[in-house]
């Protein structure tokens, strides 16, 4: 698929999302329509200080905030922020004296999370419509970013990278829980609509994500977990063993 046609079906896919309707395939849970697009990845975010509800959209695939060492004054951005759980969640981390930035690309999600901000009355988050291939910030802006399960929708994963490393402080992190794949990856599964939108056909395998991460200049670069995605059984039956599909969360971090 052509980067344009990838962005836009993306687009499209989550501003349905953001005005209440399902995916047919997803990270999440509960939003499965046929058998062969039914798969869920999403962690509980529940117990975590900061988790709104009402922001919770099930479309994670972990918690990047568990290991994103956030402190106190912190600067955070959050990359594909949609109604903005991790945003909140990384706020109780950074404080009344952190911010938060969350970065979108759906304008509907980005009404979403900005609603949402308003409703609980914090001042120290920001929620910016932009494409993060091209992030809408500064060099050196965040002590930390953070992304959830997003990546892997986008086609220039090496350029995402390379922003990462422009918008961190020197000394500064990422943590970002996203989905990778080992194995002989099937074209017939990166062509599925549904798929892609749904977070695995847009996966690249581990070994050149975590390339990318370290092409981009990232120290440091640690798998602090990794689960394996249950595929629907049609799809394991037709392939078996050739490929697996992966959630990781994983961290670098930029050189002082």
């Amino acid at each position: 698929m052509q980067n344009k046609r990838i962005k836009d079906l993306v687009k499209n896919k989550y501003g349905q999302v953001a005005n209440g309707a399902s995916l047919s395939s997803c990270c999440g849970s509960g939003c499965c329509g046929s058998d062969s697009a039914c798969f869920t990845m999403n962690d509980d975010y529940s117990f975590l200080r900061g988790y709104e509800k009402e922001a919770d959209l099930a479309l994670g695939c972990g918690i990047p905030t568990q290991f994103a060492g956030i402190r106190q004054g912190d600067t955070v951005i959050d990359l594909g922020s949609g109604a903005g759980n991790d945003c909140f969640v990384a706020r109780a981390e950074t404080g009344e004296s952190g911010r938060v930035i969350g970065i979108d690309m759906t304008p509907e999600m980005i009404d979403k999370a900005k609603n949402n901000a308003s409703r609980l009355g914090f001042s120290n988050i920001e929620f910016i419509l932009g494409d993060i291939e091209n992030m809408p910030v500064s060099d050196g802006s965040a002590h930390v970013v953070i992304s959830n399960c997003v990546l892997n929708l986008l086609p220039s994963k090496e350029k995402i990278f390379h922003e990462i490393y422009r918008v961190l402080k020197p000394g500064g992190h990422f943590c970002i829980s996203d989905v990778v794949t080992t194995g002989e990856f099937p074209e017939s599964i990166k062509e599925n609509v549904e798929l892609y939108t749904g977070c695995i056909a847009g996966a690249i395998e581990k070994e050149k994500y975590l390339g990318h991460i370290s092409g981009a200049g990232f120290l440091d670069v640690t798998v602090h977990k990794e689960n394996e995605i249950v595929l629907p059984a049609d799809v394991s039956e037709q392939y078996g063993d050739r490929f697996s599909i992966l959630s990781v969360t994983v961290a670098g971090r930029k050189p002082e």
